[in-house]
């Protein structure tokens, strides 16, 4: 944990209607790197605490500081969380819940993309596993620390890769009847995520708590890294780098649900480009997305039936 105090300009998303932040606490999964990492400073900058979070506790470490020189006017913490274990994801929930008595603001950045289907080290396959499952657990355990403050934002990070999901099985999340593809799994994964906001939103309606879902753009990040993504993926993310959005500005539209007037005034919507845009209709079904709920539920092995 460190902390820093002074003066400093915004980061990415900056605009004259995103409030400051001095007394707000957020948390950003996968902000050792990338959109998370841009997502985290731009937070600082506005005075935030901010607690970065992500599986890596050295990388982890290196971004806080990171952060903590280029955005002084924030405080800076560090959560190690591997989305891919559900006890890692219990233990970091119990660890913040300590440290604070509210959240009032959670970003689910964290994402990856496989081109081979793995496995994490509770059977799930990783890329729903990790882009949602671990995200869903996590946003479940500090419910209550949500509903502590008076004006909580959660913003999903999905992604338009959405739209090419003709359909998401809820009786086969884990691709085990059929022949794995890559791509489907991750574009299934992002229509996971818009999803379940939406069910979250009409879940925490009555609560005043604003849950969105936002597409980055086509960022440069190591989504796909790490050997991660292989075959013609590879070959044509590799070649498409040049034209891709900088991590900050991926990180722009987060930034602005996560501060501006108009990302706390809407709740369940999706946005790209900074403005709201409507998702695919399969995205828009709410009675596949009360099922994706209730798979989820058994998955991770919680009920959150009261949350309605």
């Amino acid at each position: 944990m460190r902390t820093a105090a002074g003066h400093g300009d915004d980061a990415a998303g900056s605009d004259c209607s995103a409030r400051r932040m001095n007394d707000t606490i957020c948390l950003v999964t996968g902000a050792n790197a990338g959109i998370g990492l841009e997502t985290a400073r731009a937070l600082a900058a506005r005075g935030a605490t901010v607690v970065m979070s992500g599986r890596d506790a050295a990388r982890l470490e290196r971004a806080a500081d990171e952060v903590s020189r280029s955005a002084p006017t924030g405080r800076v913490e560090t959560l190690v969380c591997d989305l891919a274990s559900l006890r890692s994801v219990r233990e970091a929930a119990e660890q913040f819940r300590v440290r604070h008595a509210r959240l009032d603001l959670l970003v689910n950045n964290a994402g990856l993309f496989l081109s081979d289907r793995r496995l994490t080290e509770d059977g799930f396959e990783s890329t729903i596993g990790i882009n949602h499952l671990g995200h869903f657990l996590l946003t479940h355990l500090l419910r209550d620390r949500i509903f502590a403050s008076s004006s909580a934002r959660v913003v999903n990070v999905a992604s338009n890769a959405h739209r090419a999901a003709k359909k998401l099985d809820t009786d086969d999340l884990h691709a085990e009847r059929r022949p794995y593809s890559g791509v489907r799994a991750y574009a299934e994964s992002k229509l996971a995520n818009v999803l379940y906001t939406r069910e979250l939103a009409r879940r925490w309606s009555d609560r005043g708590i604003r849950v969105n879902a936002v597409h980055p753009g086509v960022v440069n990040t190591r989504i796909s890294a790490d050997g991660d993504a292989r075959g013609l993926v590879r070959v044509l993310w590799d070649l498409g780098r040049p034209f891709m959005l900088t991590p900050a500005d991926g990180a722009k539209t987060t930034v602005h649900v996560a501060t501006s007037e108009e990302g706390g005034s809407v709740s369940g919507r999706y946005f790209a480009k900074s403005a709201q845009v409507k998702p695919s209709r399969q995205a828009l079904d709410d009675a596949l997305a009360a099922r994706l709920w209730d798979a989820s539920e058994r998955a991770v092995g919680v009920s959150a039936s009261h949350e309605g």
